[in-house]
């Protein structure tokens, strides 16, 4: 168990009480020359007055460890990975540990090579969003480091992994907009060979099953990778006759290029999609968003390296299954559904509109 989940006093308490830094208890626990005998006496007298346990992982970096972990994101562009990074880190430093930081860019090619890279720099262990379900090439790195998956689960593996409620959170966003009357309802997902897009897609499925609605086949687009495909799709979809009253899309990005597709046709279509973003609230367009906290994604999965490293030879414990709740924010939600005529038109999505 880490400090943190057992309500233990951790590295940073140590430090605050010491009057340093995580990283200057780190460099006093391991013996480093460059530390002044002052400044340890003072950490050592703050270890013992707070009954600090000195872990595996600071008995790692006393036998000569890196003291560092790796992360592997998929997109560093998007805002999600920044916060889940700054989660990660967070809880790093205060175990004394410092991160370091690799984009795979979603190129399945590149991630083994980033892993490898890592691992030979002596990264303590690692956390990893794969880029899809091939994931041989962690089966590798676990033979010399512990790894923990977050955001997408292990694919025939046996280790930890921190995920989002990604059924339930899509199943939710579309009942509310099944709730509020449409019934032609769009689906603009990723690929569906990720576990979010299809679990995504299982949520919104579900909604309608549960409302006795069947969706339009013709309504579901999947493999959209960033906001220029989800602009064109959102175009394609308007220009039909029989076009959709509302749209979920599965990511931000796919949420802005939709949105962005809709101010310059100069058309309203309620909007629900996984993933809050900057301003949201104040874009005057009818939006359902699942949201929820990605720095917590963060901070789980270094709690359960941590974990991992703090075990030393004992033995690990099964592999652990953490998930992150959801919950559904509403912008500029009609109470009244659509319109017998259809979506309306001719209204810049700028115009004001209450907000619930």
């Amino acid at each position: 168990m880490t400090a943190r989940r057992s309500g233990g006093p951790t590295m940073h308490d140590v430090g605050k009480l010491a009057q340093v830094s995580a990283m200057t208890v780190s460099r006093v626990l391991k013996n480093d020359p460059g530390v002044s005998e002052a400044t340890r006496e003072r950490v050592f007298a703050a270890v013992d007055r707070l009954g600090y346990r000195r872990n595996q992982t600071a008995r790692s970096l006393r036998l000569g460890g890196s003291g560092m972990i790796g992360l592997v994101v998929t997109n560093l562009a998007n805002p999600f990975y920044s916060r889940l990074a700054l989660g990660v880190q967070e809880v790093a430093t205060e175990h004394g540990l410092r991160m370091l930081l690799s984009n795979s860019a979603e190129d399945a090619a590149r991630e083994p090579e980033l892993i490898d890279d890592l691992v030979d720099h002596q990264v303590e262990g690692l956390i990893v969003v794969p880029t899809g379900s091939r994931q041989q090439h962690l089966a590798g790195a676990m033979r010399h480091v512990p790894v923990v998956l977050a955001a997408r689960p292990p694919a025939g593996l046996d280790t930890d992994c921190v995920l989002v409620e990604d059924f339930l959170g899509a199943r939710e966003a579309t009942a509310r907009l099944l709730a509020d009357g449409h019934t032609r309802i769009a689906f603009l997902g990723n690929p569906p060979a990720l576990y979010t897009g299809a679990e995504r897609l299982r949520g919104f499925w579900a909604a309608h099953e549960e409302s006795g609605i069947e969706p339009d086949n013709d309504l579901i687009r999947q493999g959209l990778v960033d906001a220029v495909t989800a602009e064109r799709v959102t175009n394609e979809l308007l220009d039909r006759a029989d076009r959709p009253t509302a749209l979920f899309c599965t990511n931000n990005r796919i949420s802005q290029g939709a949105i962005r597709a809709l101010y310059k046709a100069e058309t309203t279509l309620p909007v629900a999609g996984f993933d809050d973003f900057d301003l949201s609230d104040v874009l005057g367009i009818p939006l359902t968003l699942v949201s929820y906290d990605a720095d917590e994604i963060g901070r789980q999965a270094a709690r359960l390296l941590v974990d991992r490293l703090e075990q030393g030879d004992a033995e690990p414990p099964a592999p652990r299954r953490v998930t992150v709740p959801t919950h559904v924010v509403r912008h500029g939600v009609s109470r009244h559904g659509p319109s017998r005529h259809g979506p309306s038109s001719g209204q810049a999505p700028g115009s004001p509109r209450g907000t619930e």
